[in-house]
């Protein structure tokens, strides 16, 4: 196995169809008009075992938002949030949306307007 194959030290072709589950079971909360917690998303996902809390689904989740947000649907990642405390999602989230240009001064606004983002993009591709 060379290091070009793997990701985080998942082998490629795992992570793709991770990411393949994830998206089905994102697209199905978004179109219920939910949110998930991040122990729920990683159980749904049979291709890799990530721990929720892992800096591999944390990365694993990065690549899902910038992705759907190069799509136009939003950060999908906002609908994944932390069970705990204030139920938003974890910090990795804030860093990417301010990446993406989003205004983090407000963490809790700034994630109620992705969360309707993704929502919306939803609601149009029914």
């Amino acid at each position: 196995m060379q290091p070009s194959d793997t990701i985080y030290g998942h082998f490629r072709e795992n992570w793709s169809k991770a990411k393949d589950e994830a998206e089905r079971a994102l697209a199905a909360v978004a179109k219920a008009q939910g949110l998930t917690f991040y122990g729920e998303l990683a159980g749904q996902i049979s291709s890799i075992t990530f721990d929720p809390h892992g800096y591999d689904f944390h990365h694993f989740l990065g690549e899902l938002s910038t992705e759907s947000d190069a799509a136009g649907a939003g950060m999908i990642s906002a609908l994944v949030r932390l069970k705990d405390g204030d139920q938003l999602p974890g910090p990795g989230f804030f860093t990417l949306a301010k990446k993406l240009g989003r205004d983090t001064s407000d963490c809790v606004k700034c994630w109620s307007e992705e969360v309707q983002r993704v929502h919306n993009a939803a609601a149009v591709r029914r």
